[in-house]
């Protein structure tokens, strides 16, 4: 029996924004690694982890993964909070990690084997104009990916007037654009009859809304993509207004895929068993980790919802892994989004998932698989500004939600 002896954070990448958390054993050389990554938060989680949550279980079992996820979920009577959810899953994932080291297994074994050969990804294409979008999208194609993103430049491109083009206020801030609802609803339409008559319905295509629209506006996106057939529409709500969906599906048959801001069950339970959204996107760290990822994963399977774990940019290679197996082994799994790594990330990460193909392949290493070269990744280390608030505005200045 194992028990945990100590439980660390170590920080890499500017910011520290990969916080990995590493949770040590009274066993010789058996110790396991979990992702607390938060970009915007990082050392706020590290002192949760590191002050609060770990000091109180030391000389636990390791074994326990349900009841340790259970006593923490509770321990601080309030729950399902961004902070509390990363620090959990940090730890909640590297014991996931023990014990496949202890049974000598990968941990997509440990969660009843394989239901696929490899994880399909979808890549991220994007362009300033419509030619230069396409030329991204078969780039993606051509490199195997089996689905891709489709985006005018950054979140929101398509819906942003120049600052000067339009009514403002005469006190109004410094803006070189703001962000308009009715011109992303004319363009990004416009952007899928392009890329439709250019490359025609083979290709499988989502798009990300990064919740920019007003709730009735993404009604009306919504029926707009019809004719498209995407694969999915991304984040069309934000998550304070999810209850929009319930029209969205009343209106139209375009899939909708939401989650990546979610905490709490009670965000992703309903809109699942009331089978208002296709594709379900919280990222495995934000929802508590392995052991709640799993179940939301059974539940998709009941009501015919299918999983796309969210990764981007700012995430590690321990979560990835953490995802990869959850996808291997779960038959509501749908797609995952691909994150890419430096060789030198790779070098800190011995393990990490081989992405190739437009599919993410796992090793046969036991647990998550994926190792910590703890010098070489404290020194990706940097100091960074902190991160900004929201930044997109409307034409009267106000804030357009992320």
């Amino acid at each position: 029996m194992a028990k945990i002896q100590d439980i660390r954070v170590i920080r890499s990448r500017p910011g520290g924004s990969w916080a990995i958390v590493k949770v040590i054993t009274d066993q010789p050389g058996l110790w396991g690694i979990g992702s607390a990554n938060d970009v915007h938060h990082a050392e706020t989680v590290t002192t949760a982890i590191e002050q609060v949550i770990g000091p109180r279980l030391i000389g636990r079992d390791a074994a326990q993964i349900e009841d340790i996820w259970q006593s923490v979920y509770t321990a601080a009577y309030w729950r399902n909070g961004s902070i509390l959810n990363t620090a959990l899953g940090g730890i909640d994932m590297a014991l996931w990690d023990i014990k496949g080291k202890e049974a000598g297994l990968p941990l997509y074994q440990l969660l009843g084997g394989k239901c696929r050969d490899a994880v399909p990804c979808y890549g991220h294409a994007s362009g300033k104009d419509l030619e230069a979008l396409a030329e991204d999208v078969q780039r993606w194609m051509e490199q195997g990916f089996p689905v891709v993103r489709c985006q005018l430049g950054a979140y929101g491109g398509g819906g942003f007037l120049d600052a000067d083009s339009v009514s403002r206020p005469k006190n109004g801030r410094q803006m070189e654009n703001v962000f308009d609802d009715e011109a992303y609803l004319e363009n990004v339409p416009r952007m899928f009859t392009f890329l439709r008559e250019r490359l025609g319905f083979g290709p499988k295509l989502t798009h990300d809304v990064h919740e920019h629209l007003k709730p009735h506006n993404a009604v009306t996106l919504s029926k707009l993509l019809e004719p498209h057939r995407l694969y999915f529409l991304e984040d069309v709500l934000p998550p304070e207004q999810i209850d929009w969906f319930r029209l969205i599906r009343a209106q139209c048959t375009t899939p909708q895929a939401m989650g990546e801001l979610f905490v709490n069950p009670h965000e992703y339970v309903p809109l699942i068993s009331e089978r208002l959204i296709d594709y379900v996107r919280v990222r495995v760290s934000k929802a508590g980790g392995i052991t709640p990822c799993r179940k939301i994963a059974a539940l998709c399977e009941f009501y015919g919802v299918q999983t796309a774990f969210q990764e981007g940019g700012d995430n590690d290679p321990v979560n990835q892994a953490a995802a990869m197996h959850l996808d291997l082994a779960s038959t509501s799994f749908g797609i995952q989004e691909e994150n890419q790594f430096s060789e030198v990330e790779r070098d800190a990460f011995p393990g990490a998932a081989v992405l190739a193909g437009g599919h993410l392949y796992p090793n046969d290493n036991p647990g998550l698989g994926v190792d910590i070269d703890e010098e070489k990744a404290a020194s990706l280390y940097r100091d960074r500004a902190p991160s900004g608030t929201a930044q997109d505005r409307r034409a009267d200045g106000s804030v357009v939600r992320p």
